[in-house]
């Protein structure tokens, strides 16, 4: 059992480095070919890294480069952040935000297309895609996600509408130098970007299962070792059997319920679940931090 363990890890830290670094890759790629040309700004870090090289090259005679900004801005905040935030989650997280400033230095991709709508529309439909790939291998692409996770873990409440603020001010201050079109353009960019997150990664949604089994104590019994999720128990017989049966009732995250199945099975190989979406919850529910 401990070599099986020890392998899923090291399966899974292969995965979350593949990811990272196919992440990285993108980010860097979409930056010279969609945002670069149409002087485009996205959120976070990476945003207000690529400010500081507009404000240095445009206003101050040298060029702060962006993969420089990315690195500077970003470590500090990791190393501050790695102290409530799951280190896994922080280093590999790094690694994302290393390879993206790496490839903007050796990469040299061209414009794709001439039209800014295309540039805007394909950009930010891939930077989506490019955040919910580092995501899904369980990292992220650094800047305002490290602030964001260590004040919801410190503190318990969720500052995602501060990091809304926060980006509304980088865009307001990029309109105000270098023109209101751009901004425009970069809020329309950053919209279709969080749509693309949203439709894809949904680590924050709910799911219902119902249980039915005939091993009612053994089944509570894992799933209560594994995971922090309140159950209920309701005992009665099968309609067509008649023998002892109980239906099992608990919410999940949607990221688990994969896991929670498979667990389930290894106790009960005929245990029926039937899981589906919840649209409101009401009371405490115990959302796992990012390992």
């Amino acid at each position: 059992m401990l070599k099986e363990l020890r392998a899923n890890k090291q399966v899974r830290n292969i995965i979350t480095l593949i990811c990272v670094v196919v992440s990285g890759f993108l980010q860097a790629a979409i930056i010279q070919i969609f945002m670069q040309p149409m002087n485009l700004l996205s959120s976070g870090f990476t945003g207000v890294a690529i400010l500081i090289e507009r404000i240095t090259s445009t206003f101050l005679g040298f060029s702060f480069s962006t993969s420089l900004g990315m690195l500077a801005l970003n470590i500090p905040v990791a190393i501050f952040c790695s102290k409530t935030i799951s280190k896994r989650f922080v280093f590999f997280s790094l690694v994302q935000v290393f390879c993206a400033s790496l490839f903007l230095k050796v990469l040299d991709f061209g414009p794709l297309f001439d039209d800014a709508l295309l540039n805007i529309i394909f950009g930010g439909f891939s930077y989506g895609l490019m955040t919910v790939l580092a995501l899904k291998g369980n990292a992220s692409t650094g800047g305002t996600d490290f602030v964001a996770l260590y004040i919801s873990n410190k503190k318990g409440k969720s500052i995602w509408s501060y990091v809304f603020i926060f980006n509304a001010c980088l865009i307001v201050i990029f309109g105000a130098m270098f023109g209101w079109e751009y901004a425009g353009y970069s809020i329309l960019f950053q919209f279709i970007s969080t749509k693309t997150i949203d439709s894809f990664y949904h680590r924050y949604e709910r799911m219902t299962l119902q249980i039915t089994t005939s091993k009612p104590d053994e089944v509570i019994q894992a799933y209560i070792k594994n995971y922090r999720h309140g159950i209920s128990r309701l005992d009665g017989h099968g309609g067509y059997s008649g023998a002892p049966m109980s239906l099992l009732h608990t919410v999940v995250s949607s990221y688990e319920v994969t896991d929670v199945v498979q667990l389930l099975r290894e106790v009960d190989s005929h245990i029926i679940v039937n899981a589906f979406k919840t649209e409101n919850f009401f009371g405490h529910f115990y959302l796992k931090p990012i390992e």
